[in-house]
């Protein structure tokens, strides 16, 4: 009989998966990051608990073309500086991505708040412009001129926070509390420079990070990095908490609490 592709696959077919997924080798990026000082009463108000502001109300906007084996990768992100617990990081508000797969495992497995959307790094010769862009609006553009080589960082760690959580099927909320996560990445950078240029935000009802203003530019890069990849659950929050929150996830507000029409399959 022939494979029926959806039936169970056997134990050898699940560890040779496990283990391709391993071991996969340093995937470099091409990326502009762009760092600004904001409101910092507007970077509180979007920081579900237990996150809390840091001493400067940093936002940081990522948009990187990735050299993924077969197909390029488009990935970008808007996130606010947040701690926990002593650990100083990131809390990203949307990080959109070109593909599904990069999409889904994100989602599902971090609580990262990835959807799909157009990313852009483009640079010809010193000028470089990059964007991110979903529902035909470019919510952030990144424009500017490179300056001049930068010094090469040693290799760091960085954390991101999520919160990740599964919706009741009868709208009511959550199945179970939900968890944060602390998802700590190992970077190394080969080449970096310095841009001077400006950031662009252009309103958008479903990704509004206009409503995080440049209040004083810090820094554009462009520079190639490969990173890995760990995180852990750190902690429960309370569903009551990170209800009202839950709306930076989707672009319908109401999603969360869409409850199933009656009739429906």
């Amino acid at each position: 009989m022939a494979r029926i592709r959806y039936g169970a696959r056997d134990e050898a077919e699940i560890a040779a998966a496990r283990a391709a997924g391993s071991r996969l080798p340093d995937i470099w990026s091409t990326g502009v990051v762009a760092v600004w000082e904001s409101d910092p009463d507007v970077v509180a108000a979007v920081l579900p608990p237990p996150l809390k502001p840091t001493g400067r109300p940093l936002v940081r906007a990522n948009i990187s073309k990735v050299d993924l084996p077969g197909y390029p990768l488009g990935a970008g992100s808007v996130a606010v500086a947040a701690e926990h617990g002593g650990v100083a990081g990131w809390y990203p508000l949307v990080m959109p991505m070109t593909h599904e797969r990069a999409l889904i495992g994100g989602r599902e497995v971090f609580g990262e708040p990835k959807k799909l959307g157009e990313v852009e790094v483009e640079r010809d010769g010193l000028v470089v412009r990059a964007r991110l862009a979903r529902h035909g609006i470019a919510f952030v553009e990144v424009r500017g001129a490179v300056s001049g080589d930068l010094p090469l960082p040693e290799p760091t760690r960085k954390t991101d926070f999520y919160f990740k959580f599964l919706p009741a099927v009868d709208g009511s909320g959550f199945e179970a509390d939900p968890v944060l996560v602390h998802c700590v990445r190992n970077e190394k950078v080969r080449k970096l420079e310095a841009v001077t240029g400006d950031v662009v935000l252009r309103e958008s009802m479903y990704d509004p990070v206009a409503d995080l203003p440049v209040r004083s530019l810090v820094e554009i890069t462009i520079g190639e990095k490969t990173t890995d990849q760990q995180g852990r659950v750190v902690e429960r929050v309370s569903a009551q908490s990170l209800l009202p929150y839950i709306h930076q996830r989707y672009d319908d507000p109401a999603q969360i609490l869409d409850g199933p029409p009656e009739g429906s399959v």
